[in-house]
């Protein structure tokens, strides 16, 4: 059985176990509920709105983590201006405990 969430604006696969990163929520410790868009166990696949509302996959927050480093460069050229930025994501590691359907 597997289902694919909504989680920090952007759409994820998921199964019991699974390990993923999410954008910032939450502690250590702390539970978590994720918007199910599609589930499918076995040959079954749950796609209607009204039955994904009974559907809850519940997370474990793990820890705390920051994405990679990236450089932001701005430069005009014959002015001088030249502008030096970096920037690390904040996100949260999240294990999957349970898919209730």
């Amino acid at each position: 059985m597997y289902a694919i969430v909504r989680a920090g604006g952007r759409q994820e696969k998921v199964s019991v176990g699974d390990v993923l990163l999410i954008d910032k929520v939450g502690q250590a410790g702390d539970s978590i509920d994720l918007i199910p868009l599609l589930v499918v166990d076995g040959s079954t696949v749950t796609s209607d709105a009204d039955k994904l509302a009974k559907v809850s996959v519940k997370a474990e927050v793990v820890k705390a983590a920051k994405g990679p480093k990236i450089t932001i460069m701005k430069y005009k050229n014959k002015t001088g201006y030249r502008k030096r930025q970096g920037h690390r994501q904040p996100l949260t590691q999240v294990k999957i405990t349970s898919i209730d359907a």
